[in-house]
């Protein structure tokens, strides 16, 4: 199992980072984005809110459709 990358900004360390997983990635994408919308709304910044939350639901959906297949990418 890959071990999680710390993700900071500047000084500040906010979370652990899935590698290995796409499904944990997803999942990690759909809690990081919802958090930050609300953020973003409280400083009224609805279009950015908006945006964050038609990421977190996309990424809500790939978690719920299951395991993807890997696909290699042509070179």
């Amino acid at each position: 199992m890959a071990r999680p990358k710390p993700s900071t900004v500047g000084n500040l360390a906010i979370s652990q980072v899935p590698l290995g997983d796409p499904q944990q990635a997803a999942a990690y994408v759909a809690a990081l984005t919802g958090e930050l919308a609300v953020l973003v709304r409280r400083h009224h910044l609805d279009t950015l809110g908006y945006l964050l939350d038609m990421v977190r639901l996309e990424a809500e959906e790939t978690v719920q459709r299951g395991p993807v297949a890997r696909r290699d990418i042509p070179k």
